[in-house]
């Protein structure tokens, strides 16, 4: 009986000893934010960057090999910057209150017309810099993000000696980071088109910016 009770004692004095030192240990793991997991799991600013530079030396692959037309531009990126863009999102909100007065295919229409015109942008923007060698791009240390959304800032010196000039890319993730808005020196892309847009649609309404939109692509 003696016996018995000395082991239930002892038991008691190391469930104690257990006790007392266990919230020690728990409270030196301080435990991460959700935010930071998020940021080392699936990082919006290497997703963003990785875009910009891999765009680039294909493009300083292109102009090295004297195959830089205008036509193998516009191919590029397509294959390199087009599949990481959300389009959808990007013409969802620049027709904003418009977009679901629209069918299927009037949406679709809105969405090659914001592709045709970032083809466009961004050819213009390649050819810009003469000497690519020289070019960097860094990804600057304030990021922003909430739930799938995220606010990415790149810089971009054409040279040494040039001040960065700062690119906030606008994000969204569904499967993978894709940029739906890019704002530069101030300027948002889509709502400079919401701009255009908005304007005509107050002059002459919906169906003649549809119309106009129409006749653009088959321009184009």
């Amino acid at each position: 009986m003696i016996k018995a009770l000395l082991i239930i004692l002892a038991i008691l004095h190391i469930n104690l000893a257990f006790a007392q030192t266990n919230p020690q240990e728990t409270q030196s793991l301080t435990p991460i934010p959700k935010k930071e997991i998020l940021e080392i799991l699936d990082p919006p600013g290497t997703a963003a960057l990785n875009i910009m530079l891999g765009a680039l030396s294909s493009f300083k692959a292109l102009k090295k090999s004297e195959q830089d037309s205008l036509e193998n531009t516009k191919s590029l990126v397509r294959m390199k910057i087009l599949p990481f863009i959300d389009l959808k999102t990007s013409a969802k909100i620049t027709l904003k209150d418009h977009w679901n007065k629209l069918d299927l295919l009037q949406k679709q229409l809105f969405i090659d017309y914001i592709s045709h015109s970032l083809i466009k942008d961004y050819v213009g923007m390649l050819h810009s810099y003469e000497k690519l060698d020289l070019v960097e791009i860094s990804l600057h240390k304030k990021i922003k993000r909430r739930d799938n959304k995220a606010i990415v800032r790149l810089e971009v010196k054409p040279n040494a000696d040039a001040k960065p000039i700062l690119i906030t890319l606008k994000m969204i993730r569904d499967k993978r980071w894709k940029i739906y808005d890019v704002v530069f020196s101030g300027v948002s892309v889509i709502k400079n088109y919401r701009a255009q847009f908005n304007s005509h649609i107050k002059r002459k309404g919906l169906e003649s910016l549809i119309k106009k939109t129409i006749k653009k692509l088959n321009k184009q």
